[in-house]
């Protein structure tokens, strides 16, 4: 009856498409979508947004967060003849003029598969500021949290699985921005360690006696609704019923990673970084959307040439297993796996042997998804201070990621608190790089 209501409405002209959107944005989301009456700021962040559309090349993202300040020095933008590069050696990949670090010789491999972006500039140099940026577009501000892509292609596409999550945050970083203004239903699932799984999601009482103290706990809970419709009061009983479900769901099993073969596993590599890369695959097999997998311990002021090649070698064989796994199992060409980190680290090297921050330039990468392969985007110099070609904004960057997704990169949301915003800021996606 409300589709056939809406669609009434929207055929006699009574109502537009995106005035539709926003009354069922703000009944149902606690926010509202930019309508005919919008005020002049509004109007601002919608005109200074891309209006780029595509068919989405993407369907799920698998979001690897390097989180510390990785060094593109030593990564993804390795210098030769120069003293700079300090002891790290490029090598050739198994794309034509694509190298990387010595540190890296599975990823590699598989770099017929991606794209290197080596000219990412940020204005924040400091790890909680650059960290919030990098996964919201905004600055971090004291009177409002913003949401991460995760919680936008909830809100702008939901799907998926039905009875898991859409977005699954794996690591115990615990500066992760969620859902920002959105309800908390756009909340991440947090998993701390993937070895665990899920610890304790089944109950255990019996199932008839469950559900009778379930019906009396709602039962008890429907006055106190209906005299408090607040959102959030509504999200509340809206976890228990999303709990529900996930205790019911079939495709719990994801999460045990027992059910593996060993030579997976340790092909991944038994750290949890890796294990949370193979945890990533096996969720969005099941309809999960969206899954950021965290490496920490990226802040190498002192002994970077000997914590660095510690790092890559995780890194190395979860990044190069999951592209691998995922191309295998046909997925990849659906799948778009970021990698990322707050900023990179300084050219010079200081007197602790180790690299300081350094937001001017630094590299990220991305895999599948429609992303060109064996390609290289944007350029530094000889030594890596400063972009020379190309110059991308973490705005930019992430309208990148959904431009993959078919997010509407322009559609103005407001919050709460009748501020707007979009999906990446005013950033413009790399239309270059994807294939």
């Amino acid at each position: 009856m409300k589709q056939e209501l809406a669609s009434a409405l929207l055929r006699s002209g009574e109502i537009t498409r995106r005035d539709f959107a926003a009354k069922t944005a703000s009944s149902m989301l606690g926010v509202g979508l930019l309508g005919n009456f919008a005020s002049n700021a509004a109007r601002a962040a919608f005109e200074g947004s891309s209006k780029l559309r595509q068919v989405a090349t993407a369907k799920n993202v698998i979001y690897l967060y390097m989180s510390g300040g990785q060094s593109h020095m030593d990564t993804w933008d390795p210098k030769e003849g120069v003293e700079t590069a300090g002891p790290t050696k490029p090598i050739k990949t198994s794309a034509d003029g694509v190298r990387v670090s010595e540190y890296l010789p599975l990823t590699a491999k598989q770099m017929h598969h991606g794209t290197v972006i080596n000219s990412l500039t940020s204005t924040q140099g400091a790890h909680e500021q650059g960290n919030y940026m990098m996964h919201t577009s905004y600055e971090l501000r004291g009177t409002i949290r913003h949401p991460a892509m995760g919680a936008w292609l909830n809100v702008f596409q939901g799907g998926g699985n039905t009875t898991l999550p859409n977005f699954v945050f794996i690591g115990n970083d615990s500066r992760h921005p969620g859902a920002g203004f959105f309800p908390a239903a756009h909340s991440p699932l947090y998993v701390n360690n993937p070895e665990n799984g899920l610890k304790n999601i089944r109950s255990s009482v019996p199932e008839d006696k469950f559900m009778k103290r379930m019906a009396l706990a709602d039962e008890l809970d429907k006055d106190f609704r209906a005299t408090f419709p607040h959102r959030n009061v509504k999200a509340y009983a809206d976890m228990y019923d999303d709990a529900m479900a996930m205790m019911k769901s079939e495709d719990l099993k994801a999460f045990d990673l027992t059910q593996e073969a060993p030579d997976v596993r340790a092909a991944y590599g038994r750290e949890a970084f890796g294990q949370g890369c193979l945890l990533a695959r096996r969720l969005v097999e099941r309809g999960v959307r969206f899954v950021e997998v965290s490496l920490g311990g990226w802040d190498t002021h002192n002994a970077n040439f000997v914590r660095v090649p510690e790092l890559c070698d995780t890194l190395d064989k979860g990044l190069a297993s999951l592209i691998a796994d995922l191309n295998s199992r046909g997925l990849l060409e659906e799948t778009l796996v970021v990698l990322t980190s707050e900023f990179g680290r300084t050219p010079d090297i200081n007197q602790n042997v180790g690299r300081d921050h350094y937001p001017k330039a630094f590299s990220a990468a991305m895999f599948g998804g429609g992303v060109r392969g064996g390609y290289v985007y944007g350029k530094t110099d000889k030594e890596g201070r400063e972009v020379v070609e190309n110059k991308v904004k973490i705005q930019d960057f992430n309208a990148s990621i959904g431009y993959a997704l078919g997010l509407p990169l322009d559609q103005v949301v407001f919050s709460p608190s009748k501020r707007p915003f979009t999906v990446a800021d005013k950033g413009q996606p790399l239309t270059d790089i994807f294939a």
